[in-house]
């Protein structure tokens, strides 16, 4: 009999008598919509910048509060039902930590406003952080293949409508802030940030759905849709090169290597090899493109990290950080860059090192003057004074540990590196391209968190995708039961 609560209908009682199987489905389709909300809400200032001249990406982080709230109704039934098995408690405790320490940070941090919804063009306060909670919760709670397959196609799905926007980025120069990287009127670029506010910020993504991709395409057992992954992996390798970036030079050999690995470990035919060089090809098509000088107003193709996350993005667009400062930075120097941020941050950490400086508050400790502006001035003018100053460093740990932090870098990592273990260990159980794919594409979240930062654009999918790595999934012991079973009557 079906339970209810206070003699109400069955119906209205349907979280009561939810089965596994129907949560599987129902969530795995929610957290596909919870992941698209960020892209579908940042068409709003990516036109509204394109019509006005002038956007905010606090509606991007409006779509982050629908899909997070979504993520944590989800997550608060997966609890309430006790679907997540013990192999996943550790991790989600861990992470339950990280929100918990978050709390603390932020009642030591500069400004607590900041802190709880983040800074106004980024936001990644304390609450993104429980949002994150959710997405890797309800994740976690999974049961089915099924399920699973409908999270990968959803992730392909993101990067799908990102890359069709950044089509139109590279090629026209609208709809983008990174049409030029430099105050030379010449520089013209076109480099695609998608619906990912970054161009960095849509090469992790990219890197993430790439990888679904390839080893969708080698794990399938159907036409249409193998066709469906490597055209989408195609693009998906042809755009991450327009974000001129060695996070997207580090994703595309990452996925090259997942490719060729999904093909042997899934004992697919030798011939679904080919999404290797087809990736490859279109990375080197890319690229010739960009020499031809067909794109935007430059002839040669070179990495733009410093200048994309510097200049073109916390400076001119987010107002989130100072100009750099040339007599101390190389900015056309990719590993200069990322050593001087990873250097000053490591400063910050040893002067913070119990709670940090606060969420989203890196630049905080860094500003030395108002610049005569007075205390009405908007904090965003004021960081714009202060030449030399940066909001984000790209090393999520260092970040993590230097705004909310060292307590808060060790619970990511006691949730990261069992989602990596559990991760492995299921796909070695269910031997299916689900599993390993989601492993894989949690490695190289992992992975990208070394040169690469959160962001609400990345981290829900790396957090489903985390979440998916601990998962308990079991459709795939029915199956061998079934075999069996049919056996022994044959």
């Amino acid at each position: 009999m079906a339970k209810t609560i206070f003699n109400s209908t069955e119906k209205s009682n349907f979280i009561l008598n939810m089965t596994e199987e129907q949560y599987s489905k129902l969530t795995s389709r929610a957290l596909v919509a919870a992941m698209l909300c960020v892209p579908l809400f940042t068409l709003v200032p990516e036109i509204s910048y394109e019509v006005k001249g002038e956007s905010s990406y606090a509606v991007s982080a409006g779509g982050l509060a629908v899909g997070g709230v979504i993520a944590i109704i989800f997550a608060f039934i997966a609890m309430m039902k006790k679907y997540i098995k013990k192999s996943a408690l550790f991790p989600v405790c861990a992470m339950g930590a990280m929100v918990i320490w978050g709390f603390v940070s932020m009642m030591n941090s500069y400004d607590i406003q900041i802190s709880t919804y983040g800074y106004t063009e980024r936001g990644e306060g304390l609450l993104a952080i429980l949002f994150y909670f959710g997405f890797f919760t309800a994740a976690a709670a999974l049961k089915r293949e099924t399920a699973v397959k409908t999270v990968l196609n959803g992730i392909v799905g993101v990067g799908l409508l990102n890359s069709t926007v950044a089509l139109v980025q590279v090629f026209t120069g609208k709809f983008s802030h990174y049409y030029r990287l430099s105050m030379d009127e010449e520089d013209v670029a076109n480099a695609a940030s998608g619906l990912s506010m970054s161009p960095l910020f849509l090469a992790m993504l990219l890197t993430v759905a790439m990888t679904a991709a390839v080893i969708g395409f080698a794990g399938s057992d159907n036409k249409k849709n193998r066709i469906i992954y490597l055209c989408s992996a195609v693009l998906f390798a042809f755009v991450t090169m327009f974000t001129y970036s060695f996070i997207g030079i580090c994703g595309l050999a990452f996925t090259v290597l997942a490719a060729a690995a999904a093909v042997f470990k899934l004992k697919a035919p030798k011939i679904r090899l080919l999404s290797v060089p087809a990736v490859a090809a279109a990375a080197l098509i890319a690229f010739a493109v960009v020499n031809a000088g067909a794109v935007g107003d430059i002839s040669s193709y070179k990495l733009r990290d410093g200048r994309i996350l510097w200049w073109a993005d916390s400076y001119m667009r987010a107002d989130a950080s100072g100009d750099f400062d040339a007599d101390i930075v190389d900015i056309d120097n990719t590993l200069d860059v990322y050593l001087y941020l990873n250097e000053k941050t490591m400063n910050i950490i040893q002067r913070f090192p119990m709670t940090g400086t606060g969420p989203e508050q890196l630049v905080f400790p860094q500003l030395k003057t108002d610049g005569g502006l007075g205390e009405e001035a908007g904090i965003n003018d004021i960081i714009r004074l202060n030449k030399g100053t940066f909001d984000k460093v790209y090393n999520e740990y260092l970040y993590t540990a230097a705004t909310r932090g060292i307590p808060s870098l060790i619970a990511m990592i006691m949730v990261l590196l069992p989602a990596l273990f559990i991760g492995r260990k299921n796909s070695r159980r269910r031997n299916t391209s689900e599993a390993f794919a989601i492993a894989v594409m949690a490695l190289g979240g992992v992975l990208l968190y070394f040169i690469g930062c959160s962001s609400i654009a990345f981290a829900p999918v790396f957090w489903v995708v985390a979440g998916a790595a601990c998962a308990d999934v079991e459709e795939v012991k029915a199956k061998k039961n079934e075999k069996k079973t049919s056996s022994k009557k044959k």
